[in-house]
């Protein structure tokens, strides 16, 4: 658990930096699906290192689960035996393996253990070996080399056992910061250039009889960067293709697919690294419980922070679920809840955010919705970075937390000075408006937000209700009776807040009915602001879980 909070609160960084195998700025993000099943596995170990192999994605995600899947098998005979046969199981999911990789963390971990007979190594010793075999990738690569930054798996590795040995070997004092271990290596040369390949990133699972060896040099041969784990019956597939329908009837020929997923590679482009940012006096951290999708957050360099939507089958980051999925498995009543993030991967966040910026600006949920707000105030407390983290409480949740984060980046990309761009965002807390429409209060019971008897009467009438979140709570706001008048009184609303030449932000928030708000509801904002600024966006998924599929808002200031 420790090793996968660290490395999940620098994941941004992990794919600002990711270059090798192909420049997709993904590894962070796969890596925190991917190894998501350790988040919370104090009660459940053993069936949480089983679902590695089937939680895996991308190129690092499957490398990473096959390596860790044995290293945490806690019957393998020790760290020193189950670090050998992990990295054995990484090198064979490999078709190419190459230095200059997480297999270099890998080779220099079973260096140590066969170094320590007993397992128990020192901290700082651990901590330097694995650091020089990242700071080494930058030179083993022709991309990292051009990049001039390390292997953004590498690094993930490094994370991921830097916070797993500070746990394991009990170490107390706070080590040397990550972006002074690797200063220099850390931000992509502005002379990069990333060309597109045209190439789809394929994820697949077959069931096949045929034998091992034949069957990973026989799926090889039809993509590339193959990565390709065989498990109990099941063989998951990660590979690069030109021709995805063609790879699946391939693949079909082998046996039975059973899972698919395919995607096409896009390169990093310029406007979403880092270094686009570089100006701005302040950054804006903010609570993924706003309804900011990551690409438009990426885009105004929004960093956020993700509760995790919990299903039967898996917990996953807010910001990195299918809200598709989501609302499939609501319709067909699945139970599905959201939880915070602990204690300690939110104060290991703030550290790394104040770490890698001059000043952070954080803008919380409400404190009327979550302990976020309190958690920062007692981290702060105890911090030595504490004038460089300015906590805001918002008092909003959803769209109004979107608005008042957006329109606070962009206002802090002017080159503001930090002061007043704090004094724009508490202005637009108080003034930035947003109506939820609820379209069954089933689930708002579900989640014990309403009580039975209300919805009852609410259901027979064919009631949907009309609500707001405010620093003091859930305002409701009116009833209404169908979709028809949910967009009368979206509109009549508008009309009383602002003037028609007046050009605000609407955020216009779906659930499962994205088709719908685009096709019937944005025209009609449209025409009644024209000169508005209306974005398309998904409701948050925390919000989702409790107010259920069928749900949209709109949110304006």
């Amino acid at each position: 658990m420790a090793g996968y909070e660290n490395l999940a609160v620098w994941a941004d960084l992990l794919d600002a930096i990711n270059v090798f195998p192909v420049a997709d700025g993904d590894t962070g993000a796969n890596l925190r699906i991917s190894l998501a099943p350790l988040r919370d596995c104090e009660q459940t170990f053993s069936a949480s290192v089983d679902q590695l192999t089937s939680a895996g994605i991308g190129n690092s995600g499957n490398i990473a689960a096959a390596f860790l899947r044995e290293f945490l098998n806690s019957e393998g005979g020790g760290l020193a035996i189950q670090a050998a046969r992990g990295r054995e199981q990484a090198y064979q999911a490999i078709q190419q393996p190459m230095a200059g990789t997480m297999l270099d963390v890998f080779d220099a971990l079973c260096l140590l253990f066969e170094k320590e007979a007993n397992g128990k190594m020192e901290f700082c010793k651990v901590r330097r070996e694995l650091q020089e075999s990242v700071a080494n990738t930058v030179h083993c690569l022709p991309s990292l080399q051009e990049a001039g930054v390390v292997d953004s798996g590498a690094l993930a590795m490094f994370l991921f056992f830097d916070g797993f040995f500070q746990h394991y070997l009990q170490k107390k004092s706070d080590p040397t910061p990550v972006m002074e271990l690797f200063s220099g290596k850390l931000s992509i040369s502005a002379s990069y250039h990333a060309e597109s390949t045209g190439e789809y990133c394929v994820e697949a699972t077959l069931t096949t009889n045929e034998p091992r060896k034949e069957l990973s040099d026989q799926i090889a041969s039809l993509g590339e960067s193959a990565v390709i784990v065989i498990d109990k019956g099941e063989t998951k597939v990660h590979l690069h293709t030109r021709n995805p329908e063609r790879l699946r009837e391939d693949l079909a020929a082998l046996g039975a697919v059973v899972n698919w997923s395919d995607e096409v590679i896009d390169p990093m482009h310029a406007s979403s690294r880092e270094d686009s940012f570089c100006d701005n006096t302040i950054r804006v951290l903010c609570d993924a419980a706003g309804s900011l999708p990551l690409s438009l957050a990426r885009k105004h360099g929004i960093i956020l922070l993700d509760s995790y939507i919990v299903t039967a089958e898996q917990a996953l980051p807010e910001s990195l679920y299918s809200p598709e999925k989501l609302y499939s498995l609501m319709r067909h009543g699945d139970k599905v809840s959201t939880a915070q993030a602990s204690n300690r991967e939110r104060h290991l966040h703030y550290q790394a955010s104040v770490a890698q910026h001059k000043k952070i600006l954080y803008l919380c949920a409400g404190s009327a919705f979550t302990g976020n707000y309190s958690v920062a105030c007692s981290w702060q407390e105890k911090t030595k970075n504490r004038d460089d983290f300015i906590i805001l409480d918002s008092g909003a949740a959803s769209g109004r937390l979107a608005v008042i984060a957006l329109l606070t980046a962009r206002y802090a990309e002017t080159g503001a000075v930090a002061e007043d761009v704090v004094s724009f965002a508490e202005d637009l807390s108080k003034r930035v408006q947003e109506l939820v429409f609820i379209d069954d209060l089933k689930y708002l019971v579900a989640g014990g937000r309403v009580s039975k008897t209300k919805a009852f009467f609410a259901g027979l009438m064919h009631m949907k209700p009309v609500i707001s979140p405010w620093v003091d709570g859930v305002r409701k706001m009116g009833v209404v009776r169908s979709q028809k008048s949910q967009i009368v009184f979206a509109l009549d609303h508008l009309k009383q807040y602002m003037q028609q030449d007046e050009t605000p932000l609407i955020l216009l928030q779906y659930s499962d009915n994205k088709e719908w708000l685009r096709e019937m509801v944005k025209p009609q904002l449209h025409s009644l602001l024209p000169e508005s600024e209306i974005l398309l966006v998904p409701l948050s998924l925390t919000s989702g879980v409790h107010m259920g599929p069928g749900t949209w808002s709109v949110a304006y200031g």
